[in-house]
């Protein structure tokens, strides 16, 4: 599918010791945020996980009916987004959150920041080389690297740019592709290193992948704004629950209004869902379209919000939604401790959530796992790999810190300690 990320941060706790109950590897060392709003976030990012793993081995949407069919439509495109607007929001817990790092702090979390991107790029190649255009992690080390010159702005600031993003991108993006003829697209890419290594370019990486840059930084620079505020004031989070409300009322209500019925439909239903592990079509992430046959497309697109379409009202709606889930499991988690301690192994996923991602790649492949595509009819995959990602999880955590390619990502950017 699309989605997906995954990376958190966090200062260097032991790794050989258990955790201590109720705390998250991501949970800053300094007074901060209630817990619930810690373990929310966390619980946030499983869900996203889960999403993923929905799109990805779950049965397509046209196999669907009733609540499957909500279960299936809403994690199409949505769950990527989640990811993507909770990995800005890690990017705060690096770069300072209520406050900005400054001085050698700040150029050592910046560091920390450009390193973990490019092994991300990096991680996301090699997956890409068995796997397409669906692996999200280079995508993610890219919007990392676009992120780091915004991450001492205030959340007030982040908030515009991010709504700036989302207003004119989307059409920048339709310009932009309807002028990428085949011979330019092949020129391009002819010079491109990484997509000899994979069919994930630059050009795909920035424009016309399933997740690209020019769009998708809406989402990663509003968990940026996210992760600037107190999610522990209760004022606060009413505001961004009607924000949330709000914005998805608007951002589809609009688009069902000018472009009709069709207007949310998601791509799925064509064949060309963002999701299925190595067999997912090349085409583009923000226009549901292999970007050669792109001029051919009324402008007329633009008014949709179909999961994936990469448009104006989908990038609102879409925030909205993810604003609602990660106040939702944040509110959840601070004032109903009985269901915190029930959802723990659940929230234990959202702290390793890059091993949870990595892992059901790997385990599909190991498997041989049909993917959420015409092949697969049944739910039951789903649910194997679900409770195994918590089963996982659970034990793991009891154990360790960090999850195992949590803890390598980690100690890959301890040098930047050394910056001066």
């Amino acid at each position: 599918m699309t989605q997906t990320q995954p990376p958190q941060e966090t200062s260097a706790p032991q790794e050989n010791s258990p955790p201590p109950p109720q705390t998250s590897p991501e949970s800053p060392a300094s007074p901060g945020p209630s817990m619930g709003r810690i373990v929310g976030v966390d619980l946030a990012r499983a869900l996203a996980v889960f999403g993923m793993y929905v799109v990805h081995i779950g049965p397509p949407l046209s196999a669907t009916t009733g609540v499957g069919s909500w279960i299936r439509y809403i994690s199409d495109g949505h769950s990527s987004v989640l990811f993507a607007t909770l990995a800005g929001f890690s990017l705060m817990l690096l770069a300072g959150r209520r406050e900005p790092k400054t001085g050698q702090a700040g150029r050592q979390a910046r560091a920390r920041i450009a390193i973990r991107a490019v092994i991300l790029l990096a991680l996301g190649t090699v997956m890409a080389m068995e796997y397409g255009g669906v692996i999200i992690l280079g995508f993610y080390g890219v919007h990392f690297l676009l992120a780091l010159p915004l991450v001492r702005l205030s959340a007030r600031t982040l908030a515009i740019i991010a709504a700036a993003f989302a207003l004119v991108t989307p059409q920048l993006a339709f310009v932009l592709t309807s002028l990428l003829t085949p011979s330019v697209q092949q020129s391009i890419n002819t010079y491109d290193p990484l997509r000899h290594l994979s069919e994930v370019g630059v050009l795909d990486l920035l424009l016309t992948g399933f997740y690209p840059a020019l769009t998708w930084m809406s989402f990663v620079i509003a968990g940026m704004a996210l992760g600037r505020l107190d999610l522990s004031c209760g004022t606060i989070l009413k505001r961004l629950a009607a924000l949330g409300a709000s914005l998805t009322a608007a951002a589809y209500g609009m688009s069902l209004l000018l472009a009709g019925s069709g207007a949310l439909r998601s791509t799925a239903e064509d064949g060309s869902s963002s999701g299925g592990s190595g067999s997912m079509p090349t085409g583009s992430g923000s226009m549901p379209t292999d970007a050669g046959s792109f001029p051919d497309m009324s402008a007329s697109f633009l008014l949709k919000a179909g999961p994936h379409s990469g448009t104006t009202f989908d990038i609102i709606g879409s925030v909205g939604i993810a604003i609602l889930v990660i106040v939702g499991a944040t509110v959840a988690m601070d004032r109903l401790p009985r269901l915190r301690r029930l959802a723990k192994p659940v929230i234990a996923v959202g702290t390793m959530s890059l091993t949870a991602y990595v892992g059901h790649f790997l385990a599909q492949t190991a498997f041989s796992t049909p993917a959420g595509t015409g092949t697969q009819q049944s739910w039951l995959p789903l649910i194997i790999y679900v409770l195994g990602a918590i089963l996982f999880a659970a034990i793991w955590s009891r154990f360790f810190r960090r999850g195992p390619l949590e803890y390598l990502l980690n100690a890959a950017t301890k040098p930047a300690k050394h910056l001066r």
